[in-house]
């Protein structure tokens, strides 16, 4: 449960959710939110992306972390393992394609007027999608222990 278990009471249960369920929950809700940014800056600057990555990104970056963590209402250790691996996968994705490979989508070839709020965006998905992973494996594990 994602619920503070060493609390007392039932009421007090409902009170404390478990930090690490909270931290997990905000970083996934901040992720959702810097890909809406980011996802404005590709059609702004008109950055392409073929239909196979136009579905990766939509199941596995946009739904997948937020339907990893609704998951975890009924199924705890199933929600985080579904954030976890959504955001690594996103995370992959993401540093590849923005910061190794020197295509439309690295942020080096952006048209210069999107090119700060691109770069910005990509740095801060990186960032949110290495947290969510490293809290939604924590998570599994604890849940997984008790």
């Amino acid at each position: 449960m994602r619920w503070n278990r060493s609390v007392s009471s039932d009421e007090d249960m409902k009170r404390k959710p478990n930090s690490n369920w909270v931290s997990m929950a905000t970083i996934v809700l901040a992720h959702a939110a810097v890909t809406i940014v980011h996802g404005t800056a590709h059609t702004k600057a008109q950055v392409p992306l073929s239909p196979s990555a136009n579905v990766f990104v939509l199941t596995v970056i946009v739904a997948g972390p937020v339907a990893g963590l609704a998951l975890t209402w009924w199924a705890e250790r199933l929600g985080a393992w579904l954030v976890a691996l959504t955001m690594a996968g996103a995370l992959v994705f993401g540093f590849v394609n923005h910061f190794v490979f020197d295509g439309p989508d690295h942020i080096t070839q952006v048209a210069p007027q999107w090119q700060s709020l691109f770069a910005i965006t990509a740095v801060l998905l990186v960032i949110t999608e290495a947290l969510g992973f490293g809290l939604a494996i924590r998570s599994a594990r604890q849940w997984r222990s008790r």
